[in-house]
């Protein structure tokens, strides 16, 4: 090109640069990046118009390292693909030297051209462009290449240095070894490369930590992340890098360690909110349950505000470490939950903390969500706290009834019956050989969506009859025991849709959970509706009830307390007495024996569970022993 040329495209280069140094903290920085990215673009266009020269490469290279970065700045995500125009700037550069590169890849075409190309004046343009494509492989994870590339960047004595950082990160120590070339008056760039390098380095840093701390490899996970941590980055990503610190500590069985990172991160970004939910998560750890509540209860505040401008990235750089780092594990720790799913937590925490008020509260709060088109809010990937919408009207209704609100129990458990009716096929056999088979098998496919669809059909099984259930308690507790009688009825002739056969539901281990909650709620019906016979004066039809849940479960306390009960009641006072001493002597052992076996009730049913309970053992205890002595003083 003609000097006049180059003088012209140099002050139009310095022109862009400048103009953006003035104006790139301002408000109109963001509108600008896309302006300046366009204009580069042009400028480009207009040197690589002209077969590559020498004289014009160093321009050349310098308009390409500004142009790229405004491409990146005005993308505000994740850097994606391959970096097309430094291809191209590495082809210009062999083809000025009479060299070729064609059909070498990515990797390859940069060794030949750092190999081969020693002309003094482009090596700090080729080191500014290199340190841009390490940003590009870094976002892409591609680790290996960047430790390829630095070595190639570096001189061997820089190498020296690298490898005399005993015990040190390789690729960190490859990066931080790298002399950043110097920058020329006469060539300005728009972001230095010596940020570059400081974003790389805490890039590096918080994407191998992120790696190991998936890996489980939680030492050298907290050493990387510290080292982001006290990296070159935005508040945003050093609110993150803290989050992520917490986590890895929690995971070390450190909850203290991660109380103090976790916080930390709220202090650098107040918005910082999945740091928020991770705390909640510690301290239900520690079993420190006001303060979960504090924190779940500041989480649902803070999301259901409009969030204000983020104090993510600054506008003042082009390249940022947000847009190196971006991968799923990342993704996974700072999920941002959904309201709903907040008002769920706090409504089961105060369930199982025994708050009744509370939950019922958080409860009605969070049905009245479902008619905010929730289903469409909350992620179906597995990853929500939710459990299935029929579990948490159960959950409702077990809080209802807790809190002494019968009938509306009732009424939230008639919505799960109804809304399952037609999901129940007449008769579920159980006898069919439902092992999952290996993929690589015929029929494979066709055997796991008849283990799919029977494993959904035991579920929906379990929501109605457990709907029955708690309709029964509600009514014995409201004293209308023979409508308790006919809904503990309806959840047995439910139950009675499964056709158990031993040998089908040892070869089913996958529907294993699901048949015991459908036996566990039978044995509680069994019990509940025997409870109702008790009080309606139908002693046989209660004994008859209370034998069947010892054959269901061998030892039950409670089913043993009630046959005795009920043989006592019979005036079957030495059956009664022997029974009594048969299950006092080996409750001790049985109850050992069922609290060690089988899997957590769902919530749902926990209270039903506690309203089995026999509560008259002392009673009853008293008058069976008074019985004993009395018959062991007319004996002698």
């Amino acid at each position: 090109p003609e000097p006049g040329c180059l003088r012209a495209w140099a002050a139009h280069s310095q022109a862009l640069v400048g103009r953006w140094m003035t104006a790139r903290c301002g408000g109109e920085a963001r509108q600008m990046r896309r302006q300046q990215r366009d204009e580069f673009r042009e400028l480009l266009l207009s040197i690589r118009g002209l077969p590559a020269a020498l004289p014009a490469l160093p321009l050349e290279l310098t308009v390409l390292y500004n142009s790229l970065l405004f491409t990146m700045g005005a993308s505000d995500s994740a850097i994606k693909g391959e970096a097309a125009g430094i291809r191209q700037g590495l082809l210009r550069v062999l083809e000025a030297c009479g060299a070729c590169g064609q059909d070498l890849g990515m990797e390859e075409l940069w060794q030949k051209v750092l190999q081969e190309i020693t002309v003094e004046e482009l090596q700090a343009s080729l080191h500014r462009l290199g340190a841009l494509q390490a940003a590009w492989w870094l976002a892409a994870g591609r680790l290996e290449s960047v430790a390829g590339l630095f070595q190639l960047l570096s001189t061997a004595e820089d190498l020296g240095r690298a490898h005399c950082s005993e015990g040190q990160n390789k690729l960190l120590s490859m990066i931080k070894a790298w002399r950043v070339p110097p920058e020329g008056a006469s060539l300005p760039l728009v972001q230095s490369a010596k940020d570059l390098k400081e974003i790389l380095c805490t890039a590096a840093a918080f994407l191998q930590g992120l790696q190991e701390l998936e890996a489980g490899n939680f030492p050298t996970a907290l050493s990387l992340l510290q080292e982001a941590a006290g990296g070159f980055c935005s508040k945003n990503i050093l609110a993150q890098i803290y989050t992520c610190l917490g986590c890895c500590t929690q995971r070390m069985g450190k909850p203290q360690t991660a109380l103090q990172h976790l916080k930390r991160a709220l202090q650098v970004d107040f918005q910082c909110l999945p740091a928020l939910s991770h705390v909640a998560a510690v301290y239900h750890e520690l079993g420190e349950t006001d303060a979960e509540m504090q924190a779940l209860t500041l989480l649902y505040e803070a999301l259901g505000k409009n969030p204000t401008a983020a104090a993510s990235s600054s506008p003042c750089f082009l390249m940022q470490t947000e847009l190196l780092v971006h991968t799923p594990v990342l993704t996974s720790l700072l999920r941002r939950h959904h309201p709903s799913e907040v008002k769920y937590l706090l409504a089961q925490r105060c369930l199982q903390d025994g708050r009744v008020a509370d939950a019922v509260e958080h409860y009605l709060d969070f049905l009245s969500l479902l008619q905010e088109g929730l289903q469409q809010q909350v992620p179906l990937d597995g990853s929500s706290a939710l459990p299935r919408i029929p579990e948490v009207f159960l959950e409702a209704a077990s809080a209802l009834e807790q809190a002494g609100r019968h009938q509306d129990a009732i009424t939230v458990c008639e919505e799960v019956i109804s809304r399952t009716t037609d999901l129940i096929p007449r008769v579920l056999r159980m006898e069919e050989k439902l092992e999952q088979p290996e993929c690589s098998l015929p029929g494979a496919g066709l055997a796991g969506g008849l283990l799919s669809q029977k494993k959904e059909s035991l579920c929906c099984l379990a929501w109605r009859a457990a709907g029955y259930l708690h309709q029964g308690w509600a009514w014995a507790k409201l004293g209308e025991s023979k409508e308790a009688v006919t809904q503990f009825s309806r959840c047995l002739s439910d139950l009675l849709r499964v056709q158990l056969h031993e040998s089908g539901v040892k070869q089913t281990e996958n529907l294993q959970a699901e048949v015991e909650v459908l036996q566990k709620i039978r044995l509680l019906s069994l019990i509940g509706r025997g409870t109702q016979f008790l009080e309606l004066g139908r002693h046989k039809e209660a004994l008859l009830d209370f034998q069947h849940s010892l054959q269901i479960s061998p030892g039950d306390p409670a089913a043993a307390s009630y046959l005795v009960q009920a043989l006592w009641k019979l005036n079957r006072k030495q059956e009664a007495a022997a029974q009594w001493q048969k299950f006092s002597q080996g409750s001790p052992a049985m109850d050992g024996q069922q609290q060690g076996q089988g899997r957590p009730l769902p919530l749902y049913l926990v209270s039903c569970l506690e309203q089995a309970v026999f509560p008259h053992s002392e009673p009853l205890a008293r008058s069976i022993q008074d019985y004993l002595g009395t018959a062991a003083q007319d004996t002698s």
